[in-house]
């Protein structure tokens, strides 16, 4: 069991969870509410492409190497950050690197011409990176509960906004947040309190991101 626990908590890993959110709706039949707006579905496959290799560069593999370059030098004591007070300067770096992947997708794309979620998504990880690190400074959140929350916020929003959609992947990724709040107390690392609220956080947070930022841009 303690491996299955392990194993989850590496599969889900919070810097994939916007990877896996842009393959569902990317490749998953869907259809826009609104037909004025750009559907993820029906975008060029060389576009999604090359939106996927930057979000793969800017979430997934920068962050990851400066992590494991601050854990080499010593200011990590692990790479899973099990102390609180050293997730501060990462948390800075993700939230860096969130805010310079919407500036690309604006300077590149500007007007909306991708579809709002491309803008949307990055915005909504910094915003949530900037309040985890305003939170750890208190107390130690989950951050692969903000992994999991995101995602399933995400997928929600999504859902919200379509007339066709295969409504099991919200029922999914609920199972697979379920999943991975499951192992992350199953490995005592977290209380439930800070897995908990660092769902629910997250998850409120997107989804409300989603919905409402696209009225004000």
């Amino acid at each position: 069991m303690e491996q299955i626990a392990k194993s989850l908590s590496w599969i889900f890993l919070p810097l994939f969870m916007p990877i896996y959110a842009l393959l569902l709706t990317f490749y998953i039949p869907s259809q826009e509410l609104d037909i004025s707006h750009a559907s993820l579905f029906d975008m060029d496959d060389g576009l999604k492409t090359q939106i996927l290799f930057l979000f793969l560069v800017f979430v997934t593999i920068a962050p990851g190497i400066s992590f494991i370059l601050m854990y080499k030098r010593g200011l990590l004591s692990s790479v899973e950050m099990d102390d609180r007070k050293e997730r501060l300067f990462p948390l800075f770096i993700m939230l860096s690197y969130c805010i310079l992947l919407f500036f690309l997708f604006w300077k590149k794309a500007p007007n909306y011409v991708l579809p709002i979620y491309i803008y949307l998504l990055p915005l909504t990880g910094a915003i949530m990176a900037f309040m985890c690190l305003i939170l750890t400074m208190r107390f130690k959140i989950s951050l692969h509960a903000v992994g999991v929350g995101i995602f399933s916020g995400f997928i929600l929003a999504f859902a919200h906004n379509q007339i066709e959609f295969h409504y099991g992947i919200i029922v999914i990724s609920i199972l697979c947040s379920g999943c991975v709040l499951s192992a992350r107390l199953y490995l005592n690392k977290h209380t439930p309190y800070q897995v908990y609220s660092g769902w629910i956080l997250a998850f409120l947070t997107t989804y409300l991101c989603m919905v409402w930022l696209p009225e004000l841009l």
